[in-house]
């Protein structure tokens, strides 16, 4: 029998969905899918909603995709020592809230790791051999979010810092996609974009959007599964099963930390994370990933975030439920 995670505050009374109508609608980005599922009210016109949403997100990849040789964040990564890049709005508030992270973390969340995303085979180039001790040396010391100014909207170059928001990017378009649903009057909807997930309203018979937390393949939660009740929250979930690179018989995670410039070996094969809004869900589960099954739920329990974590102890899976997480179990 599932667990089911449930806001504190959402109770059975007031909740009413404001549609009746089922749609769905999904297309490409950021190198995966997003995929939305509501329910509108009748008479709406949806006619335009896709493209809305489709144009809404290649304004973000624009905005901070590497992949993008032409976006405002590769601009910045080729710019000069010295240089000043202007933010758009979103872009500016997916830098506050990394560099919040990075500040509270000490530095496991890094936005400016994107040297090290490169040389690992993590970024657009591909795969690619191990670096070298000499190579990763050079890389980190190219690294580091404390050595990047801001001045209001603007962004100093202070000379071979690379940018990299992959950790962050996808829970901010969770947000962005959620946010023009609700202007849009399709008020009840669940958003997905690459396994990043926010609900918001409930469905016509009243329940809200559930979302199953993500087990290892071939594996299942020690305690048994868990569906989250989303009601104006999101679910991130990052694993080390999601992306590597296998090279000579190791496998290397794509989680990487910016303190020793490695990918993590930790023993957490993955962390979900509750949060209000899908960007900082997204970039706290990199920041927990990277301190480790000891320090991490520390860091969670300080800061008050609801997470679960699964551990590999050597002889199957263990799980870690911060007390924030464990309060919303039913």
């Amino acid at each position: 029998m599932s667990r089911v995670a449930v806001p504190l505050e959402l109770s059975p009374l007031g909740l009413q969905a404001r549609g009746e109508r089922p749609v769905a609608f999904a297309g490409p980005t950021m190198g995966v899918a997003w995929n939305v599922k509501a329910f509108a009210p009748a008479g709406l016109d949806l006619t335009a909603v896709p493209a809305q949403i489709q144009g809404l997100l290649n304004g973000l990849v624009a905005q901070m995709s590497n992949w993008e040789p032409n976006s405002h964040i590769s601009q910045f990564n080729r710019a000069d020592a010295g240089g000043w890049l202007d933010l758009a709005p979103g872009f500016r508030h997916v830098m506050d809230r990394a560099l919040h992270w990075a500040e509270l973390s000490g530095g496991a969340f890094d936005p400016t790791a994107g040297r090290l995303v490169d040389l690992w085979g993590f970024g657009p180039a591909g795969p690619t051999p191990p670096p070298t001790e000499a190579e990763l040396e050079g890389a980190r010391a190219e690294c580091g979010w404390d050595r990047l100014a801001r001045d209001g909207a603007r962004m100093f170059q202070p000379g071979g810092l690379h940018l990299d928001l992959s950790g962050i990017a996808k829970g901010f378009g969770v947000d962005e996609v959620s946010r023009a649903l609700s202007h849009l009057g399709l008020m009840d909807h669940l958003v997905e974009i690459g396994g990043e997930l926010r609900g918001a309203g409930v469905k016509p018979d009243g329940q809200p959007w559930l979302a199953d937390i993500a087990a290892p393949p071939g594996e299942s939660l020690p305690g048994g599964p868990i569906r989250v009740a989303l009601h104006g929250l999101s679910l991130a979930t990052s694993g080390d099963y999601q992306r590597f690179i296998d090279h000579d018989g190791a496998r290397y995670s794509h989680t990487l930390d910016p303190r020793t410039g490695r990918p993590t070996s930790n023993g957490l094969r993955s962390i979900s994370v509750v949060a209000q809004d899908c960007v900082d869900a997204d970039a706290l589960c990199t920041a927990i990933g990277v301190l480790g099954p000891d320090e991490g739920p520390a860091f969670a329990i300080e800061h008050g975030v609801a997470a679960y974590l699964l551990v590999d102890n050597g002889g199957g899976l263990r799980e870690i439920v911060t007390p924030a997480f464990q309060a919303m179990l039913a």
